[in-house]
């Protein structure tokens, strides 16, 4: 395939998405006008589903017992398989204050046109992804092997900037829980076994034990419970940690045997039980593909868009279950600029997800992404 060639079917995808927008407007409109939450996203996925049977799609679940609300759209017969990532739940009292309206309408409409332009030498896969901010959709989906024959997984995340590259926080969060015997205070011979005492010596010795951590990591961790009275020696006390760091390996082979052996320590030292529950599933560190991403670059400077931050790879600011599909095939999460001066999670951006300036942006996105999938051919 020559460079003319090349640019000719980027150019039938712009004039397909083009043709397809009244759909990537009505996937965002609906999404943002009847915001569900993480494992309720009924109507926002059988909306996609919809579009993408309507396209030509062969639509099947995916894993409808544990996700209801996922599913994989396919199309096309060629040997190249493509992935476009769509998410659509919504916060909790904000609507789509991460933009994921926005992220289901680039996805999805990025993945019909490539099936229309690229049906005939590749297969394209358009994957409803549920829960992204709560239990992690892909996560799941990654443990079930569903990324794994990609050569390629493609989302793009809405932002206040757009930028490339970065990384992601691999993250698995532990509750530790010191189980001792109740007493009365002031019993003079049964004195029990102070749970939160084991506790506080350990919330110390933690403290201790993360000057050892020689990569980067964070370390964030709450008392969720001590006792119930102060005149009864406290049964349980509870602590809840988020454990992060920028490698997956490094977290599961090195920080969080460390800090259950010492829980365990502690636990033996003070005479209590121990309980030890990963509370969330493992979200792993996001891997941008550097091929991919200069593609995309390229595929949106193209478009007009020339203000392009670009991250070092160390650079991370939060963690995401888009980690785990990178680990399964090559990936990229760029992000696109909805509006400044604004932050996810708010207010002000859940208004930039439904406004004229944050489709159009996103539009181009789609485009991105579309063109992103040809340069693969």
């Amino acid at each position: 395939m020559n460079n003319n060639t090349a640019d000719e079917i980027k150019a039938d995808i712009c004039t397909e998405l083009d043709r397809l927008k009244p759909v990537f407007v009505e996937i965002a409109d609906t999404l943002h006008a009847n915001p569900e939450l993480s494992g309720q996203e009924a109507a926002s996925c059988g909306l996609l589903k919809e579009v993408a049977a309507q396209a030509g799609f062969k639509v099947k679940p995916i894993l409808a017992e544990t996700l209801p609300y996922a599913f994989q759209a396919s199309y096309g017969q060629g040997t190249l398989n493509i992935g476009f990532l769509a998410e659509y739940d919504a916060l909790p009292d904000l609507g789509h204050g991460c933009g994921h309206n926005l992220i289901a309408a680039m996805s999805t409409a990025a993945a019909l046109a490539c099936g229309k332009v690229l049906g005939s030498k590749a297969t394209i896969h358009l994957f409803g992804c549920p829960a992204e901010e709560t239990i992690g959709g892909k996560v799941f989906m990654s443990e079930a092997g569903c990324f794994k024959n990609l050569d390629a997984a493609l989302i793009c995340h809405p932002s206040n900037v757009t930028a490339m590259g970065g990384t992601s926080y691999a993250t698995h969060p532990l509750r530790i829980t010191f189980l001792g015997k109740p007493a009365h205070v002031a019993d003079p011979d049964y004195h029990g076994i102070n749970a939160l005492d084991a506790l506080v010596d350990f919330y110390q010795q933690l403290s201790l034990l993360e000057k050892s951590f020689t990569q980067p990591y964070i370390l964030g961790k709450i008392i969720t419970e001590g006792g119930s009275a102060p005149n009864i020696v406290p049964e349980r006390a509870t602590i809840k940690a988020t454990i992060r760091s920028l490698s997956t390996e490094y977290l599961e082979n090195h920080m969080l045997p460390e800090i259950k052996a010492l829980a365990r320590q502690i636990s033996e030292k003070h005479g209590t039980d121990l309980e030890l529950e990963h509370y969330e599933p493992l979200f792993k560190n996001l891997v941008n593909d550097a091929r991919l991403n200069a593609f995309m670059k390229a595929n949106i400077q193209s478009l007009g868009i020339t203000d392009i931050k670009e991250y070092p790879d160390s650079y991370a600011d939060g963690s995401t279950d888009v980690g785990n599909v990178s680990h399964d095939a090559p990936a990229i999460q760029p992000e696109i600029m909805i509006g400044q001066g604004i932050a996810a999670h708010t207010h002000e951006f859940a208004v930039a997800a439904g406004s004229g300036y944050g489709k159009e942006m996103a539009f181009l996105a789609a485009k991105a992404m579309a063109m992103t999938a040809a340069d693969l051919l």
